[in-house]
């Protein structure tokens, strides 16, 4: 593989694990809210383990990435 490719996955990869952070552990935090535009406290409370499971399929995305 070139290098062009191996930095493009890498940076892939990297977006990846911030989206991971993002919905599993930062999901009902004012950072979470505002990069996925909610609104309510109350709706990311009800979403969040829904959030998590598609963090964990992030997740899984960036280990095969890797």
């Amino acid at each position: 593989m070139s290098l062009f490719v191996i930095i493009l996955i890498g940076f892939v990869a990297i977006i990846h694990i911030y989206i991971v952070v993002l919905e599993i552990f930062l999901w009902t935090t004012k950072k979470g809210m505002r990069a996925f535009g909610l609104k309510d406290k109350t709706f990311a409370n009800d979403t969040k383990v829904l959030a998590a499971n598609q963090g964990l399929y992030n997740g899984f995305l960036v280990a095969g990435l890797l």
